[in-house]
């Protein structure tokens, strides 16, 4: 199985694409120009903002083939995939704000002397500091709750996706006042910029090691942070779990968009009576997966996003096989930035592969004695943000679950949840969280007005 690297997805190699970087002795001032013009914003009801930005949702309708294409081309995700991502964000972009909104809205709260009343209230200056893999479904997840509070926004994209990001945030600027939302471009060195400016709250999602440098530059000023770092997401198949349906969220959940998900399945732990019967149902779903050009509407798994994602997870697959792994599909080297869909067996922690986030389409077996040996193996990681349990016996699958040291886990299906609740990721794969109530409040300062209640 040997790919041709695309017109495409040869555009992944060229990152800025004639967007310049923004100069790093200009930063300060691009976030004293979002300051001032965060005044009269904040100033603003909360109801008052949330009109502003409505008709947003129908520009982004309009724009959801070009965003889309931008997204696919710069990063190699399949269009399909890609328009899917533009089309998400258009069409719930109303539903996220009112969402946020109805989270931020002040309430009260009283006993038999006081009345107090919880108000939100803006930080002044967020940094949103954005990923490549969803290029626009972050960044509107980063940047909505932030405006809607009050404050004023100064978004640092990928340098791998700058131009859907310039895309987006051209259209968000159509409707907001001037310098509100500003854009800062380029690569490591604008992001550590931003990161030691005097913005009052960072968001980043990203790498766990970014993340810690940004923890400990935060923390000499005491600056608030929201991150949402790496995974190293385990499943863990029981031994009454349905192997077609095990297999089909498997092999979704470890291939799509290359495996550059947070939450792709990286580790499987199998029960070692039904261990074969699920491999080979796993090597069926990988062998049906269609490789190629991203433009192509029937290709499933477009190239990585560059060749150093493709470095790293060739390096896991050398490292594992080196080390005793059986390929039982895929594994062979590709032309351009493309890596085949691989299956491995026969892992163990020992293993690269088993221990750093791999982020590429490599879906992981190791077979397990037990549920408590399976539970173990899935907690011996730094990394705490999805998993998911397989078993017929739900019950007991639930039990199994909750075990898990990790912010989110699915029973039976991925670890999303239910409309309304917050992303979240335990142990080292974040700090805070967003969606859902809980996560946009934290894009806010809350304070509590008291008065003492009239005789």
């Amino acid at each position: 199985m040997t790919f041709t690297l695309s017109t495409a997805a040869a555009a992944v190699s060229a990152p800025q694409d004639g967007i310049a970087p923004t100069p790093v002795t200009s930063l300060e001032g691009i976030v004293e120009r979002a300051r001032a013009a965060g005044v009269r914003w904040r100033a603003l009801p909360l109801a008052s903002r949330m009109t502003q930005l409505e008709g947003v949702a129908v520009r982004l309708k309009e724009e959801t083939a070009r965003l889309g294409a931008i997204a696919s081309a710069e990063m190699g995700k399949p269009i399909a995939e890609a328009t899917g991502e533009a089309k998400y964000c258009a069409d719930r972009f109303v539903e996220d704000l009112q969402s946020i909104a109805n989270a931020l809205a002040p309430y009260t709260r009283s006993d038999e002397r006081t009345i107090s009343t919880i108000a939100f209230d803006p930080f002044g200056v967020v940094a949103a500091i954005t990923p490549w893999n969803f290029p626009i479904l972050i960044l509107q997840q980063s940047v909505l709750p932030a405006l809607l509070a009050g404050n004023a926004v100064v978004a640092k994209p990928s340098e791998v996706t700058p131009r859907v990001a310039a895309a987006y945030y051209s259209i968000l600027n159509e409707f907001l006042p001037q310098d509100l939302l500003m854009v800062v471009f380029g690569d490591g060195e604008q992001g550590r910029a931003l990161v030691a400016s005097s913005v009052d709250l960072i968001v980043f999602t990203g790498s766990r090691n970014t993340g810690a440098h940004i923890a400990a530059v935060a923390g000499k000023r005491l600056a608030r942070v929201i991150l949402e770092l790496g995974g190293k997401d385990p499943m863990l198949v029981l031994d009454d779990a349905d192997l077609v349906r095990a297999a089909d969220f498997a092999a979704n959940n470890s291939f799509r968009n290359a495996g550059q998900v947070c939450v792709s399945t990286e580790r499987i732990y199998v029960d070692r009576s039904i261990a074969r019967a699920f491999e080979h149902a796993l090597v069926e779903r990988a062998a049906m997966l269609k490789v190629g050009d991203p433009s192509d509407p029937a290709t499933t798994i477009g190239p990585m996003s560059s060749a150093r994602q493709k470095a790293i997870v060739q390096s896991h697959i050398e490292d594992a096989v080196k080390r005793g792994a059986r390929v039982l599909f895929g594994g062979r080297p590709q032309a351009g930035n493309f890596v085949e869909p691989t299956v491995l067996a026969g892992v163990d922690h020992t293993m690269k592969i088993m221990r750093e986030e791999t982020f590429g389409p490599v879906a992981c077996i190791m077979e397990v004695a037990s549920i408590d040996e399976a539970v173990t193996l899935a907690n011996d990681s730094p990394f705490g943000l999805g998993a998911a349990v397989f078993g017929a016996d739900e019950a007991r699958a639930m039990l199994v679950a909750e075990r898990i040291e990790t912010g989110m886990v699915g029973v039976n299906q991925g670890c999303g949840g239910a409309k309304g609740c917050p992303w979240v990721g335990a142990k080292q794969s974040g700090i805070g969280f967003h969606s859902g109530p809980e996560g946009h409040r934290l894009f806010a300062q809350l304070r509590v007005l008291s008065r003492k209640k009239s005789n």
